[in-house]
């Protein structure tokens, strides 16, 4: 009988934990109808990260959820079945493979066989692509030869993986698919994408397919792709006002400067995790809502992000921006080169050849900037959201860029245009203490008593190597673990504080991994995340636990 043990992984989100990938597979395909409130449930080795709506379902609600479906496989005929068998109807990829990899013959000497011997092993089974993670198209292939099982990733993982590289570690086969750091034992490459854009289905493979690798030094190995990963055909210049448009061209910006980073950012992708692509987005998630409802947008327009200021853009035409986030300095600058007031969370009525410029934040980080009737970025993925980890989305903008204005889906909300009520939230500086709620777990359990109170009690600080996907901390005290080995890669989510071996926490943000292999001591609860994503390099942390480490009971 399968009964999950169901940890917190922040204030929305329940991690449930199996016995095996059997297990976890199985409940994962029992599931069946979620709840309203339910965003997402993100399979891996040995758990089920679900992410839910706390406004919409407890905690405990998730767990009964969970605990509920478990109960019903094991009324089911046969109970649970674990790894699904294969079956007509079960999509089947065949990978080419150069048997060449860098740790292909320690790989061989450490299971005892003859390079030869290895490759027909490799070779010699199906895999099933059991959860998809670490990024786009990054997908465990589980099964294969067992002789595979248990092979240990690298001491030191290599600074840059090649792309295509097929590698092996823990009980799992993959396949690299893009250039990136990683510690797993390389084998062989594939000349095959396992992640492209410009395919009808960007995921070569995706969780639920078969996967079988073929040597592709050996006779009658075909190197073309399925048909039905086709590259899509060149796609028609985008043309939101149609011949009007074509008519009376709308404003657009030109860009003088980005500054140090300016991007294209809304609400992200949601329900793509199967994919491997999470859900990424605007870090301050308030401060792009409040800049689209001051220019009368829908609240998931995009707008730009722009990190520590330095962003100049000229208007060509007539437009309505907002300003809103970090405090910084704002000029507006007519092309007769008058002044204007320029303040931020108002709407500012720009005419041609009007310069905005932003400052660098004296509190804060990442100022938004909406326009009346949206930035026309492309969508990638349903979304126009850029994910600096994945590679997904618009490029960060650079000098001489045009940016057009055009239709929102749904479009703008007549005489909607207004300043915002709502006062601005403080902002951190630079050097300040900043104190974020959170909610521990689900690997607490890992570390010591001590390791808890030094997590607690002492102040982090944020180093110069954080970005979107984590704020990278300092302390004066490692945290220890009172656990050591490998954790099998799990879910991860937004805020979630994941300690690697050094003990020096990573605090996650929108661009952060969908899996993990570090054990995460706990999680920034959702209200305090948008404050997180303003922190700047410098500031000093604290995290202040809002009740013990507990096992969500029914």
């Amino acid at each position: 009988m399968i009964v999950p043990r169901c940890l917190p992984a922040g204030d929305g989100a329940v991690l449930a934990e199996l016995r095996s990938l059997d297990e976890t597979l199985a409940l994962f395909q029992a599931l069946g109808q979620r709840p309203a409130g339910v965003e997402d449930v993100v399979p891996a080795a040995r758990t089920l990260l679900v992410l839910f709506r706390p406004s919409a379902l407890t905690a405990r609600e998730v767990a009964a959820w969970l605990r509920r479906a478990a109960a019903a496989l094991a009324d089911a005929p046969g109970g649970a079945q674990g790894v699904p068998s294969a079956a007509s109807d079960v999509r089947r990829v065949e990978i080419p493979v150069r048997y060449a990899g860098e740790d292909l013959e320690a790989v061989a000497e450490l299971i005892g066989l003859t390079r030869a011997e290895l490759i027909e092993r490799h070779t010699g089974s199906d895999y099933l692509a059991a959860f998809a993670g670490f990024a786009p198209g990054f997908v465990y292939l589980a099964g294969g030869d067992p002789c595979f099982h248990g092979i240990p990733r690298r001491a030191a993982p290599r600074v840059r993986v090649p792309a295509g590289s097929v590698a092996v570690a823990g009980d799992f086969s993959a396949v690299y698919p893009s250039d990136s750091p990683g510690g797993w034992q390389l084998l062989g490459v594939t000349p095959w994408r396992m992640w492209d854009m410009d395919r009808a289905e960007p995921a070569l493979v995706r969780p639920g397919f078969r996967v079988r690798f073929r040597n592709l030094d050996a006779a009658g190995v075909a190197y073309s792709l399925p048909g039905e990963n086709a590259r899509l055909p060149a796609a028609a210049p985008a043309d939101p006002g149609g011949a009007a448009a074509a008519a009376a061209p709308p404003a657009c910006f030109e860009v003088l400067s980005a500054g140090p980073q300016t991007l294209v950012q809304d609400l992200g992708r949601p329900g793509l995790t199967g994919m491997g692509v999470s859900l990424s987005g605007a870090l301050d998630r308030g401060a792009l809502r409040a800049a689209n409802r001051i220019v009368g947008n829908p609240a998931d327009a995009p707008a730009l992000e722009n990190a520590l200021g330095g962003l100049r853009l000229v208007c060509r035409g007539r437009a309505v921006v907002a300003i809103t986030g970090a405090r910084a300095e704002i000029r507006l600058t007519t092309a007769a080169g008058i002044r204007l007031p320029a303040p931020l969370s108002q709407p500012l009525a720009l005419d041609d050849g009007d310069e905005l410029r932003i400052g660098a934040p004296d509190a804060g980080v990442r100022c938004y900037v909406a326009v009346r009737g949206g930035w026309n970025a492309a969508l990638v993925l349903g979304s126009c959201a850029t994910d600096t980890l994945a590679g997904i989305g618009p490029a960060p903008l650079r000098a001489g860029d045009r940016l057009a204005v055009g239709a929102v889906p749904g479009g703008v909300r007549p005489g909607a245009v207004q300043a915002d009520a709502a006062p601005p939230p403080a902002l951190p500086r630079r050097g300040e203490l900043v104190t974020l709620e959170i909610v521990l777990g689900p690997r607490t359990d890992w570390f010591s008593p001590e390791a808890l109170d030094l997590l607690a009690e002492q102040e982090w600080t944020v180093t110069p190597q954080s970005d979107r996907v984590g704020m990278r901390l300092a302390g004066a005290e490692p945290l220890t673990r009172t656990r050591q080995g490998e954790l099998p890669s799990e879910g991860t989510v937004a805020g979630a504080i994941q300690v690697p071996a050094g003990g020096q926490p990573v605090l996650f943000l929108a661009d952060h991994p969908l899996t993990g292999g570090y054990p995460v001591i706990g999680a920034v609860i959702g209200r305090d995340l948008d404050r997180a994503a303003q922190i700047p390099v410098g500031a000093r942390l604290r995290f202040r636990p809002i009740g013990p480490f507990k096992e969500i009971l029914p």
